[in-house]
């Protein structure tokens, strides 16, 4: 089992290969929070609560609350997040899984100044006091045609952050160079990379080119993490496979 002192002492084992569970162990009395509906299993003396709030300021009250979750409305998550505590006296685990299949990325935050902005359902759990908000795009552009939607979602914190991602999971380090993505295939990047959204070509590819009409530009020194099968594009060949009503 994995483990970070250095990120509020969460140890951690991410089990499985191609449908991966997250299996995190607490200390008496600590806290993790998760995306409501993401559990799996708990041991005994662990208990939830559904919290309107990731619950990073102690004095935030119930309309500072209100206002986060109001936030988390617009990118389309549970205005809730759920808060998993130890109320015994010695350690426990509990487990989280995606609710469709694909692999987990643990991170560190410190490591990446502290900040990553992400899809705004690749978000799986986090360490007490991480903060979540909301991340509007600063091009009119990225939120019309990004296929993410102008809204994402910032994940803030010193703790360990887990995303969940579909397919094949590709980290690119960038040095001042500009990637082009497919925005489906987006899961999140770092501090440091400028996020717009390009043509993906001329008329004839963008309308028979069945890459999309838009492409996910992103420039800049950072961190960008991708995935290869974005869920949406999964469902969409299911359904075109899938049997008539009749």
């Amino acid at each position: 089992m994995a483990s970070d002192e250095a990120a509020n002492k969460i140890n951690y084992e991410v089990l499985g290969e191609a449908m991966q569970l997250l299996e995190v162990e607490l200390d008496p009395g600590k806290t993790i929070i998760a995306e409501a509906g993401t559990m799996c299993y708990m041991e005994e003396d662990i208990q939830f609560e559904a919290k309107m709030g990731d619950g990073s300021k102690a004095n935030q009250g119930f309309f500072g609350s209100l206002m986060q979750a109001g936030g988390r409305m617009l990118t389309g998550e549970s205005i809730f997040i759920t808060h998993f505590t130890n109320h015994g006296g010695s350690k426990k685990r509990v487990a989280f899984a995606a609710p469709f299949p694909g692999k987990i990325i643990p991170l560190d935050l410190t490591t990446v100044n502290g900040r990553i902005i992400c899809q705004k359902d690749s978000f799986l759990c986090a360490s007490h006091g991480t903060r979540l908000s909301v991340a509007f795009s600063k091009r009119l552009g990225a939120g019309f045609f990004g296929g993410n939607g102008f809204i994402m979602q910032r994940v803030e914190g010193d703790g360990m952050a887990f995303m969940h991602a579909c397919g094949t999971i590709i980290k690119r380090e960038l040095r001042g160079e500009t990637l082009r993505v497919e925005a489906g295939c987006l899961v999140g990047f770092t501090d440091g990379i400028d996020f717009d959204i390009q043509r993906a070509g001329n008329l004839k590819s963008m309308v028979f080119g069945g890459e999309g009409l838009f492409l996910a530009s992103l420039q800049g020194e950072g961190t960008v993490y991708m995935q290869s099968l974005p869920f949406n594009r999964m469902a969409e060949r299911i359904v075109q496979h899938a049997p008539g009503k009749g």
